[in-house]
């Protein structure tokens, strides 16, 4: 009874600590922007992704360098869903603030770009992509530096700028065609041939996760062993590791926000944005570095998720509901309570799910009955979710509610 109650209470926590690696990053960026970011859990699936292709090109190498991979694809994941969602604050959400429906539908409609992606991606549309990138946000940058050096073609061009940009986005896009035309053409790139598809890929651990602890190869008194039922009890290291990088996560972020410049900064523009800015914080550099670490975070939380299970397109999706309950119950942009929530809803999940519940109220055969019907994961949830808007009837800010004055408004 006590293994099996362990057992369950550590894999809720596993699974919590992955909720909340991604939900640190949705508290972030909701908090400072209020922006609902639902392209979210498409950046946990790229960091999955970025982790299956370290591990192959680990696996080629051999050696120490497959033994140490995992910290290679969490550092990679890290900078490129970093990067990513630099990208898509500075050309996307950037223009939408202070209207919340459309930033929601163009970040879904960016979820399911990604979505398809990954399905679709193969040589001959990374080298149209990456030329259009190189050509267009290029010509962008030169046209910028001409401006800034040049007044009287400043002038000019802001007469025209529309025409400009729109004839520069043509030639790139007509270029960039062309260009993997050629290349599908010359070197039989076939495009019916895609990276990853619509199939599931699984991640390999290195060898020293592979294994776990054995609670019945520890120095206990084997009658201790026997009373209490450790002779099955069994702990994967990869969900060990998982909530080792939680907490590095956790105090990394902490110590950002507490102990660094940006992190002031951040925190102040948190809580009231126009004095900020009356005070000469750059709140567009802010939101860009935000928005980048949430973004980073996510693919933090993306490669832990590769090391429970395979990857595939919809992985994100399995996450995301859970991430914005985190995020909502904890209170909007508090680590403590995104803590507390996190760990509160993946172990709630899993004690429903996996029964143990009805072995805790076997006296009374009504609760019994009860807890047997939402045993299982999809029941499990859904009582989950009944909790949650139970508690938020109670507490609406969630446990702990943001403070400022723009909050007190």
């Amino acid at each position: 009874m006590l293994a099996s109650f362990l057992d369950v209470l550590f894999n809720g926590i596993s699974t919590g600590s992955v909720l909340l690696i991604a939900a640190l990053g949705l508290a972030i960026i909701f908090g400072l922007m209020g922006v609902i970011n639902m392209a979210h859990g498409e950046l946990m699936m790229l960091g999955a992704y970025t982790t299956f292709i370290v591990q192959n090109v680990c696996k080629q190498l051999g050696g120490i360098w497959f033994e140490s991979y995992i910290f290679f694809a969490i550092i990679i994941a890290f900078l490129l869903t970093g990067f990513f969602g630099l990208i898509l604050e500075k050309g996307v959400i950037k223009h939408l603030y202070g209207r919340p429906l459309e930033t929601l539908l163009a970040t879904w409609g960016v979820s399911l770009i990604l979505k398809q992606f990954v399905r679709s991606v193969n040589w001959v549309l990374v080298i149209g992509i990456g030329l259009f990138c190189l050509l267009f946000f290029g010509g962008l940058w030169i046209l910028n530096f001409s401006l800034n050096s040049h007044f009287n073609f400043h002038f000019n061009f802001l007469r025209f700028r529309r025409w400009v940009v729109g004839l520069l986005f043509s030639l790139s896009l007509a270029i960039s065609i062309a260009t993997a035309n050629f290349f599908n053409q010359t070197y039989k790139l076939s495009v019916n041939q895609p990276w990853f598809g619509a199939q599931n890929v699984d991640v390999t651990a290195p060898t020293w996760l592979q294994e776990g602890l054995n609670f019945s190869e520890l120095k206990i008194p084997v009658w201790l062993k026997e009373d209490l039922g450790l002779e099955t009890l069994y702990f994967p290291y990869t969900r060990i590791f998982i909530i080792f990088l939680t907490i590095v996560c956790v105090t990394g972020i902490y110590l950002f926000l507490q102990r660094s410049r940006w992190g002031l900064r951040i925190r102040a523009v948190t809580q009231n944005r126009n004095m900020s800015a009356c005070l000469g914080i750059p709140t567009e550099k802010v939101d860009g570095i935000t928005f980048a670490l949430g973004s980073g975070l996510a693919g933090i939380a993306g490669a832990a998720i590769s090391l429970l299970g395979s990857v595939g397109p919809n992985t994100g999706q399995n996450y995301i509901i859970d991430t914005f309950m985190v995020v909502v119950v904890g209170g909007v942009g508090n680590l403590l309570g995104s803590i507390i929530a996190a760990l509160g809803i993946g172990t709630a999940n899993f004690l429903i799910a996996s029964g143990t519940l009805t072995f805790l109220f076997a006296p009374i055969p009504p609760l019994v009955d009860f807890f047997k019907f939402f045993s299982t994961n999809s029941m499990a949830k859904v009582m989950v979710f009944g909790l949650i808007i139970a508690f938020l009837q109670w507490k609406p800010t969630g446990i702990f509610a943001q403070k400022g004055r723009n909050f007190e408004l």
